[in-house]
């Protein structure tokens, strides 16, 4: 199995080699691609030194499989020159997702949809993995109308400049900035740039992606998106109305018993998901799950995840491990 990692120096890029590396990937090859200015530099993966190559050396060199984490333009240039090559693209950028002829895939809820004609496949926005990761169990049973959705976003879904301003100001460092005001001990309502119709694009992808996933656009999603001072990891707070009602135990049930969802759920002994204790995990956490009191058959939960495992680079390699095991490249 021939890989290449597209965007090999890159925050999620450095991830995904952890992923591959953790979970034994089989790989016979490893092709680390990266910009012009990347090429040559080494990189280590599994106690093995690899040079970056550029992206025509990767082409050239037909892969299986190509995993990007490059950014939307590189992907809208790159990934259909792979793709003729037959390789089979696995991109994480927002590039493809809303394309009507690409699989927008989390492996627990539709990897059975991809075919060996999907060359070009979608790995969601982060916070639309772990949000979908929670509902999609809750929508089998009790089917959602609506849901309002606020996300408390790390830094490091911006990537390193962000990651940087956060220790810079801690610090007391004048430095390079990410975001238009600071972030330390801030919060900014305000991840990715705003649209004519008030909503950030990060909010519109919350609003779309899930009804693709699903494959349903009987439910509508209304997000806020806001950067927090926080490292890693992203957290939601979710409203979620149903068709029908529900049984609290029956929903921490539903959800304990779904892969890749772990319920930290008890007041009692304070016990409820954090970024910091979702820090490196794969789990999608879930916890305050309980009714909303103010209208009928609809429930409140917090959904946390590491963004860049979950929300990026293990849902990448879940969709190549299936791909492998399914025959599918």
């Amino acid at each position: 199995m021939k890989v290449a990692v597209v965007g090999a120096t890159g925050m999620v890029g450095e991830v995904m080699l952890k992923v591959l590396a953790e979970r034994n990937f089989p790989i016979t090859e490893l092709l680390l691609v990266a910009s012009e200015r990347s090429v040559g530099k080494k990189i280590s993966y599994k106690g093995k030194e690899y040079s970056i190559i550029g992206l025509e050396d990767a082409v050239a060199a037909r892969p299986d499989i190509a995993i990007f984490s490059a950014g939307g333009d590189t992907s809208l240039e790159w990934a259909p020159k792979f793709a003729e090559a037959g390789t089979t693209v696995i991109d994480n950028s927002s590039a493809w997702r809303m394309d009507s002829t690409k699989k927008l895939v989390v492996p627990e809820i539709n990897a059975e949809a991809l075919t060996k004609t999907d060359k070009i496949i979608a790995n969601p926005n982060c916070s639309t993995i772990q949000l979908v990761m929670a509902l999609a169990p809750l929508h089998k049973k009790y089917k959602m109308k609506r849901v309002v959705v606020s996300t408390y976003q790390s830094v490091s879904g911006t990537g390193v400049k962000a990651v940087k301003q956060l220790e810079n100001e801690m610090a007391g460092i004048q430095g390079e900035m990410a975001y238009p005001y600071p972030i330390n001990r801030n919060a900014l309502p305000h991840c990715d740039v705003f649209m004519e119709n008030g909503y950030t694009k990060e909010e519109m992808k919350l609003a779309r992606e899930p009804q693709k996933i699903l494959d349903d656009s009987s439910f509508s999603v209304s997000a806020t998106a806001v950067r927090i001072p926080t490292a890693g990891g992203h957290s939601e707070s979710v409203n979620v109305e149903f068709k029908e009602d529900f049984n609290i135990n029956d929903v921490r049930k539903l959800l304990n018993d779904t892969p890749g969802v772990t319920v930290q759920d008890n007041p009692d002994t304070n016990t409820y998901p954090m970024p910091i204790y979702a820090h490196d995990k794969d789990d999608v956490f879930v916890g305050r799950i309980r009714r909303d009191e103010t209208q009928e058959n609809t429930l409140n939960m917090w959904i946390v995840s590491d963004n860049l495992r979950k929300g990026a680079a293990t849902n990448a390699v879940q969709i190549a491990e299936y791909l492998v095991e399914n025959k599918l490249v």
